[in-house]
């Protein structure tokens, strides 16, 4: 019984230090590059049309070792033009970090091209939200009509019966609830009208 309990603790000890290590690797820190205003855009607009942290986009471009290494290859040694560029700081994992940093000096491929052109490759992504952005739009127009319904019949209900009556209440209710969630839809779209004006460069 003994012998069994050591290795479990043995088996263990390595799982522990692998877990503290990928931890480590997915602790955040600042980065500073310099970016195309399409590029940072782009950036901004996935994080906020998909529901996801910005640190969490720079993950999905960095951590597919093979496509940065074939993107490394495809610029390495050329010249990357930083004129017009815009320096901006973006708060990535360390993994991330590691991984590119890796990449540009493996292949002398500048840091700030790895970024922008692996950004790039997310722009059918962005395409395809624009169009779920037009469409997400014309389905509010619906949704605020309806709403606009229920307020009608709300007030209907008021005056065939009484404000407190246990059918008012509960429709008061419901409209209380489909006006927060009318509210929460509007932000969402409001705030992903920088896709409207989105030009890639």
């Amino acid at each position: 019984m003994k012998k069994n309990n050591e290795r479990q603790l043995d088996t263990g000890i390595p799982g522990s230090i692998s877990s503290a290590m990928d931890l480590r690797g997915r602790q955040s820190v600042r980065a500073t590059f310099r970016l195309s205003g399409a590029c940072i855009d782009a950036i901004s607009i996935l994080s906020a049309q998909l529901g996801i942290k910005q640190k969490s986009v720079f993950d999905h471009l960095m951590e597919d070792a093979q496509i940065l290494k074939n993107i490394a290859v495809e610029l390495e040694n050329s010249e990357f033009n930083r004129h017009e560029r815009i320096q901006k700081t973006f708060v990535i994992s360390r993994r991330s970090l590691t991984f590119l940093d890796s990449a540009s000096r493996k292949h002398n491929a500048p840091r700030d091209a790895l970024v922008e052109y692996s950004v790039r490759r997310l722009l059918p992504i962005i395409a395809n939200e624009r169009k779920k952005h037009e469409k997400r739009k014309a389905i509010l127009a619906e949704i605020s009509d309806h709403f606009d319904e229920g307020r009608r019949l709300l007030l209907k209900a008021e005056e065939a019966l009484d404000r407190d009556d246990p059918i008012v209440n509960k429709l008061d209710t419901a409209m209380s609830v489909y006006k927060n969630v009318l509210d929460d839809i509007a932000g969402f779209i409001e705030r992903g009208k920088i896709i409207e004006e989105f030009q890639p460069d």
